[in-house]
């Protein structure tokens, strides 16, 4: 059981999706995360073995790589969807309250803009970590942030933006969020967004880059 899962980590890290997929050349023909993941709960080993053991050690994988620029957005893209397609297996458990997630993280581009890559990217290794995500899309105003706010009452929320003409958007939405809810945790992120920028508005946490979300959102978890 133990290299099965060893198996499925390394798929999630080089983007094997499955039998068919192509990528990466040198897995051509081999069984995937899917095919893995399958054989893997039916052997007997549970959804929370398979994603603390396989899921969350590849995207760890890929986030440090990505943090020291050993690979780029296109193999990142890869890793989420082999990670994607091994996690369509486990979600019925944890929809079932069988298994639980760490926690879950509301997340969304701010208000005045329309990128998603990052926001994207981050919502991959935060999921591949083992938490539930809500992904609001982009063009997000403080009002629909604080709506899936009191839905969800222990979620951290993330916002990110990748203009200076809409960063400023970030601090009327903290305050809002912030008004009403004092201690709700919220973290941003974007090319534009500085740690002093974070202080400035009064979100707690800012991180460069995706991993350093991840490590965050773990650190409250732990």
């Amino acid at each position: 059981m133990e290299e099965l899962l060893k198996q499925i980590a390394h798929c999630v890290e080089f983007g094997k999706i499955n039998k068919t997929s192509p990528y990466p050349p040198d897995m051509k023909g081999k069984e995937g995360a899917d095919e893995l993941t399958s054989q893997a709960l039916e052997a007997g080993a549970s959804p929370d073995d398979i994603l603390a053991n396989s899921l969350i050690v590849g995207m760890e994988k890929v986030g440090t790589k990505f943090r020291e620029n050993k690979v780029f957005v296109p193999q990142v893209l890869m890793s989420a969807k082999a990670m994607h397609a091994a996690m369509a297996h486990l979600k019925p458990y944890f929809a079932s309250g069988a298994s639980k997630r760490k926690g879950t993280f509301i997340m969304g581009t701010v208000e005045g803009d329309l990128h998603d890559i990052g926001k994207n990217l981050v919502n991959m290794m935060v999921e591949g970590n083992g938490f539930e995500v809500i992904d609001l899309g982009v063009d997000v105003n403080g009002e629909t942030f604080l709506s899936e706010a009191e839905k969800h009452p222990e979620a951290v929320i993330g916002l990110s933006a990748l203009l200076t003409t809409t960063m400023v958007n970030m601090e009327k939405i903290v305050k809002t969020i912030k008004d009403k809810y004092p201690d709700r945790i919220i973290c941003i992120g974007g090319a534009p967004v500085t740690e002093a920028f974070c202080k400035k508005i009064n979100a707690d946490f800012y991180g460069p880059d995706p991993q350093g979300a991840v490590e965050f959102l773990n650190s409250l978890s732990s």
